[in-house]
């Protein structure tokens, strides 16, 4: 007897007929509940119910056909997903550009009371014209010659436009972000001169042209300026902001008048304007536009914009979306050159996680206090007061603690300092509109202190004459009106 009970072939005799296959899920009695005989039920014509069985049987196939091409689907979109995210680590880090900087170079960080140690990074936006994107954007290149890379470009100069010290408290509480301004006359110490490999004897100049001699010569010249040890840099170039602006879907900024830069080409209508790409850039290079038309009002513009950008990186639109989140990631590997220490994706992604532990009320954006250099007006030198807000950053001290709270890993910066604790509420009247100047009793210099969730306002725009339209010098507001057919930079 065979398995199931019923008679094999041979007890059937010679010749008998061989029972056919049952098909897929078919009861040893007959199809789906047939006796076993194979007799219709009673009351259905004869072939009924084999029919009615078949179309089941069939349709039950087709359903288990497809969840097995659903299961293998999944199955093949996740191991393709698997290997995407091998090969966009590998594309990433690709993008990165490193350099080196010797270990110690620009001091080393102490460690709190649980081993804890802040994280301070010097982030340099260069005016270098490294590409025929970047020539384009920032103009001033000269004719082009093909360079290593294979894109046509030369630059005048490598000067940082923008210099910002990140600091990232011990206990991850907070971050202070102080702007240097471009003109401020410092001491800049030996370097070496990339191009000729010969060093450059330590002399005075802005600090700005510290970047013609490399990274580690900004470095040192920020450290010997703070005292703060800097553990990296990253520098980004003016197609990277271009791109990155465009990843997160614009940032929204407003200005409290008409403007027109006829430097920078920023040209806006009071109000609020999406910038993306060129735009963008064009809004954070303006310097005659905003404030005095100097380069504190142009950093105080910077402030408004980058907490814009943090605040749309951090908003659902750009969390929830992995094209957009990919977009910014290329973007700004692309854009950026760092130190070693930071050079995979893995560790940029790492410092990025240990920023987004900050909320944005603790993320404080300030100014170097400055005042205008008695020998050159068109620069700035350290105010009396920097010193007391270079204390803190190095001290570790938060921006947005109580004055009675204890830092993390320092100790309470002394009284009269040049930024208090808190920032000052939105609604000033200073270069940017929501950041008030918070100087202590002996300061000859502000540092417009201003909290990420709090740099909402306008940027201010300037009300003398700071540009010239075919020579006549006007307000940006005046250079509005007198260029109907210049197109704005947004709608």
């Amino acid at each position: 007897m065979s398995d199931d009970g019923r008679k094999g072939p041979d007890a059937q005799g010679p010749g008998a007929r061989l029972p056919r296959p049952r098909p897929r899920g078919e009861s040893a009695g007959g199809p789906s509940g047939a006796p076993r005989d194979g007799a219709p039920r009673e009351g259905r014509p004869a072939g009924a119910t084999g029919n009615r069985s078949a179309a089941a049987e069939r349709a039950a196939l087709r359903r288990t056909h497809l969840r097995r091409r659903i299961l293998l689907g999944l199955a093949a979109v996740m191991v393709v997903i698997v290997a995407a995210g091998a090969l966009v680590v590998h594309h990433l880090n690709g993008n990165i550009r490193t350099v080196a900087i010797p270990k110690g170079l620009v001091g080393t960080e102490t460690t709190d009371a649980k081993g804890r140690a802040p994280i301070n990074v010097l982030v340099m936006g260069s005016d270098t014209r490294g590409s025929s994107a970047d020539c384009a954007i920032g103009g001033g290149c000269q004719a082009s010659t093909s360079t290593a890379s294979g894109k046509s470009a030369t630059s005048l100069a490598a000067n940082a436009d923008v210099e910002m010290l990140v600091h990232i408290s011990a206990d991850r509480s907070n971050a202070t972000i102080m702007s240097i301004p471009r003109d401020t006359v410092v001491d800049i110490p030996e370097c070496t001169d990339p191009a000729t490999g010969q060093p450059v004897a330590a002399h005075q100049e802005r600090i700005n042209s510290s970047l013609q001699y490399g990274p580690s010569c900004t470095l040192q010249t920020v450290h010997n300026l703070t005292g703060v040890p800097i553990d990296h840099f990253a520098v980004i170039d003016f197609s990277g902001v271009v791109t990155m602006s465009d990843a997160v879907g614009g940032v929204n900024v407003c200005v409290n008048h008409d403007v027109y830069d006829t430097y920078s080409h920023l040209k806006l209508k009071k109000g609020s304007h999406t910038l993306k790409g060129k735009s963008a850039l064009e809004f954070l290079r303006t310097r005659h536009g905003f404030g005095d038309g100097s380069d504190i009002g142009r950093t105080v513009a910077q402030h408004l914009f980058l907490s814009a950008m943090l605040r749309q990186m951090e908003s659902a639109s750009t969390l929830a979306n992995p094209v957009r989140l990919y977009d910014l990631a290329n973007a700004a590997t692309k854009a950026v050159t760092v130190d070693n220490g930071l050079g995979d994706i893995g560790k940029l992604t790492g410092l990025a996680k240990e920023l987004n532990k900050i909320p944005s009320k603790r993320i404080t954006f300030t100014t170097m206090p400055n005042i205008p250099d008695p020998q050159n007006q068109a620069e700035v030198v350290p105010a009396s007061n920097a010193a007391a807000l270079f204390a803190k950053i190095k001290s570790d001290t938060s921006l947005t603690a109580s004055p009675e709270k204890t830092p993390t890993g320092g100790s309470s910066s002394t009284s009269g300092s040049s930024s208090s604790v808190t920032p000052s509420p939105s609604g000033g009247t200073t270069p940017g509109e929501g950041t008030t100047p918070t100087t202590g009793a002996t300061s000859s210099g502000t540092d417009y202190a201003t909290t990420v969730d709090k740099a909402v306002g306008c940027a201010q725009v300037a009300q003398v004459a700071t540009v010239q339209i075919n020579g006549i010098a006007m307000t940006p507001i005046q250079a509005y009106a007198a260029s109907p057919n210049v197109p704005d930079s947004a709608p």
